[in-house]
């Protein structure tokens, strides 16, 4: 956490700003979607309740907060009571883990007597050197959540929608990680900020003793995986249990899934557990295919020396870099969101057998495939 109390004051402080950042953005990302599906349908989205309809997320969150409390009559209570929280708690501790900037150096200053720094402030909650590991292993918790809503809810309708999501979840698993291991061999790291390093400048790389180079195109991971890619980004839809993989909240037959007898907090806290995983998988897209906060073919000294010209040289400098990259990141993580959210608004719901078939017959196989392609690659490359 740090060597000295300020130190470990930030980092602290930082901690709750990513939690922060996570749960205010759910309400713009509810407002977005409403838009964003009227603009789709040709109709009007949220618009009496403030201009463009904006307060109507206030409104939505005094119904929320005020709503009567109820408990299913068959429930268990400790897994009724305990299943939205840990539907937030994955998605928070997975986001925290992902760099969103350049790291933030701070000079030597004096305050209360003594001489404090010099510090280097990392823009994500905390680093951990195998952080892909970390982030998919937090991540795919949020299943324990589904089951505990589908049983404790003490409703067939919970039950059933729990099954389905949870075997979702496990078969599309299965191809999301084999799609990243390609981008771990590329890499040679499991370390998401070494990752995004290594995307920084333009196209090059060796093969068979030559360097080919691109001077139009930056060296993005989506370059070098597009396969990889395109089964990572759909296997996303399926474990964050959105369109057209929703088939846990099926309403036609499910009435809304595993969890049909919730309602008020509890509820809120399952939509921000869902739309924090669609914060993850954008955020893990930007990261290993498309550079992570890097600008493209502008380098972090670049950015470094223009902020220099602004607010001058030292930690100012570096805070505006920082800033910098963290909003081409925040663009990045809009780019993506917003395809979560066209998509649903998109494509029809598969059904449940065309689900499990697509995950096992289809992407499973080209996510291998996908694998053993890059190994051979590989092994060419540097033969």
């Amino acid at each position: 956490m740090g060597t000295d109390v300020f130190q470990i004051a930030v980092n602290c402080i930082k901690l709750v700003i990513v939690f922060l950042l996570m749960v205010q953005a759910v309400p713009l990302l509810v407002w977005l979607e409403r838009r964003g599906s009227a603009f789709i349908q040709n109709r009007f989205g949220p618009n009496r309740v403030g201009p463009l309809g904006l307060l109507q997320l206030l409104a939505d969150a005094v119904k929320f907060l005020f709503k009567e409390e109820f408990v299913p009559a068959n429930a268990v209570k400790f897994l009724y009571y305990a299943a939205p929280v840990a539907a937030l708690v994955p998605a928070t501790l997975a986001f925290a883990a992902i760099p969103l900037s350049t790291p933030v150096s701070v000079d030597a200053f004096e305050m209360f007597g003594q001489t404090w720094g010099p510090y280097t402030f990392l823009w994500q909650g905390y680093e951990i050197n195998v952080g892909i590991v970390y982030v998919l292993g937090v991540s795919s918790l949020a299943a324990y959540s589904i089951l505990m809503a589908g049983w404790g809810s003490g409703n067939k309708f919970s039950l059933m929608g729990a099954l389905r999501a949870s075997s979702q979840i496990i078969s599309y698993e299965l191809a999301l990680g084999l799609s990243i291991v390609g981008v771990i061999m590329m890499y040679g790291t499991f370390n998401l900020t070494e990752m995004i390093a290594q995307q920084q400048g333009t196209l090059s790389f060796q093969f068979l003793g030559h360097t080919i180079t691109s001077s139009w195109l930056p060296n993005w991971g989506i370059f070098y995986q597009p396969l990889g890619a395109l089964i990572f980004f759909a296997a996303t839809f399926a474990e964050s249990n959105r369109l057209p993989f929703d088939l846990a909240e099926g309403e036609a037959e499910l009435v809304a899934g595993f969890h049909v007898e919730y309602g008020g907090f509890k509820m809120l806290l399952f939509f921000i557990g869902e739309y924090g995983h669609m914060l993850v998988a954008s955020a893990l897209m930007a990261t290993f295919f498309f550079g992570g906060w890097g600008i493209p073919f502008v380098g972090v000294a670049e950015v470094q020396a223009w902020a220099a010209t602004v607010v001058g040289a030292g930690t100012s400098a570096s805070l505006l870099t920082g800033l910098v990259h963290f909003m081409v990141f925040t663009l990045k993580l809009a780019i993506f969101l917003w395809i979560f959210i066209h998509v649903r608004w998109t494509l029809p719901r598969f059904r449940y057998d065309q689900l499990m078939e697509l995950g096992w017959k289809t992407m499973l196989p080209w996510a291998l495939f996908n694998t053993v392609l890059t190994s051979i690659i590989f092994l060419i490359a540097h033969s």
